[in-house]
């Protein structure tokens, strides 16, 4: 008896599915946004998304609502399996429900078995995204003349827009519609959400999230390698695609956007400066996170090197950008309050910066970004928050702590103009709080960081007895107040 495929609410997606006639089994679980505060737009997403995905199945999908996963599984009458899902919890789930199997990942370009291969060689030392992205590349035939058939690429002619057009818009529906009603309604019930509703921003079917990456390509890749590091107040997308949520949902395959883009260089629409970053992101950053979520698993959000420990303010849990003056953190979490996105850099050296600086628990700050950000997951936010910005995981993902003062900001944003601070200063009225933070964390954590060359030398031009002195007491006094 063919078996019905339960498809998860982040395996939305054509390729999570084998054969056109298969029967799907498509689940809402109301206590799941009952549990912890989600932010009302990413919940309206989620929703969005599977109730499309059962409207594109017509009737070989069953959509069912419960109060929980099991007690849907048991108004099933057909054999069931599952992809393999994406995180352990769910992972334990299934492996405990009796007749379900459980298929292997998708939605991936490297296997879990080829990444192993690869981690556990002979002498390799600490695994590094960067020696991974190198391995990755050349397993798969990326960027390298194998896929070009020794063709060089033409000639890249394609110049970067000023200003792209922007992305296809997302028009809403009946669905969309009723989602907002059930949301208001759990919302009068309590179920409590973090953020502003808005017209739904991310798509919730394939063919939504294909159009925006085929317009991406087209017209924001050729300007990706001058911008993604980019932040500005008055552009918060620049060269983005603004398509992690659609990866993350399952309704996008990383590898034909890896392919697509690649191609893009070899047809010299676009240059390599600017495909390579965004290959590295897909095919290196986002499935080395995949990877070492599985493989250091479950001892990894038990760690915390820098024993940071404050909880986070409410403010910042609450999305309160109102309270904030400094021009970067009020803008950035205002961004997260309005669209549950922001692109990754202001994420790092913004939000994650700062919480990094005032010593809040890593745990709480990567289920911050879990539940604020339309696409978090709990494998992204345990190695990116945790490992990559709050350095707590004895440097499994970087080298070092992700922490910047406020001239690093200046340098690569237009946020300092006009603020009330100065990012060269770390005293006094006018002090940036990322600059005087900054010290601060050097100077609270420096015998865990003088391995370090660039810490002990940033440390060593701020070693004046006095002047640490005044820093420590005057970032101590600060705080977790909102700047």
């Amino acid at each position: 008896m063919p078996r019905r495929r339960w498809l998860l609410a982040d395996q939305l997606g054509p390729h999570f599915l084998d054969d056109p006639d298969q029967q799907v089994l498509l689940v809402e679980i109301r206590e799941l946004f009952r549990d912890r505060p989600m932010h009302r737009q990413k919940a309206h997403l989620i929703l969005s998304a599977l109730r499309h995905r059962a409207a594109e199945l017509g009737d070989r999908a069953l959509l069912l609502r419960t109060d929980t996963f099991r007690e849907a599984l048991a108004q099933v009458g057909d054999p069931l399996e599952v992809c393999h899902p994406h995180s352990r919890a769910a992972l334990r789930f299934a492996r405990s429900v009796p007749g379900l199997t459980v298929l292997p990942p998708r939605g991936f370009i490297t296997s879990q078995a080829d990444f192993a291969r690869w981690a556990d060689r002979p002498r390799r030392g600490p695994l590094r995204m960067t020696d991974f992205y190198r391995h990755a590349r050349r397993h798969h035939e990326v960027l390298t003349a194998a896929t070009g058939a020794g063709r060089r690429p033409r000639a890249e002619t394609r110049s970067v827009p000023v200003t792209p057009p922007p992305p296809p818009p997302i028009v809403e529906d009946d669905i969309d519609a009723e989602v907002r009603r059930d949301l208001d309604r759990w919302a009068a019930d309590g179920v409590r959400f973090v953020g502003r509703d808005g017209p739904r921003l991310y798509p919730a079917t394939h063919d939504e999230a294909q159009a925006r990456l085929t317009h991406f390509l087209t017209h924001r890749l050729p300007g990706y390698g001058r911008y993604a590091d980019v932040m500005s107040i008055d552009d918060p997308l620049l060269a983005h695609s603004m398509l992690s949520s659609s990866f993350n949902l399952g309704l996008l395959h990383p590898e034909p956007a890896v392919r697509a883009a690649e191609q893009a260089w070899r047809a010299g629409t676009a240059p390599r400066t600017a495909v390579e970053p965004f290959i590295r992101g897909l095919l290196g950053w986002r499935e080395f996170l995949w990877q070492l979520y599985w493989y250091f698993e479950p001892r990894y959000r038990g760690a915390n090197w820098l024993a940071a420990t404050e909880p986070m303010p409410q403010w910042f849990a609450e999305l309160d950008a109102d309270a904030v003056e400094a021009h970067c953190l009020a803008d950035v979490l205002a961004a997260v309050r309005d669209r549950a996105w922001t692109h990754q850099t202001p994420r790092l050296l913004v939000l994650a910066n700062y919480a990094l600086q005032r010593g809040w628990r890593p745990t709480d700050v990567a289920d911050w970004f879990q539940r604020c950000f339309v696409d978090g997951t709990h494998w992204v936010m345990n190695a990116t928050v945790i490992g990559m910005s709050q350095y707590a995981d004895l440097a499994r993902v970087d080298t070092r702590p992700y922490a910047v003062d406020g001239t690093d900001i200046d340098e690569i944003s237009d946020y300092c103009t006009g603020c009330r601070y100065t990012p060269e200063r770390a005293l006094g009225d006018l002090a940036c709080p990322y600059t005087g933070g900054f010290e601060s964390f050097l100077h609270r954590n420096r015998a865990r960081l003088l391995t370090d060359a660039r810490l002990a030398a940033e440390l060593e031009r701020r070693d004046e007895p006095e002047h640490r002195e005044a820093v420590l007491a005057q970032e101590e006094k600060r705080g977790s107040t909102p700047p």
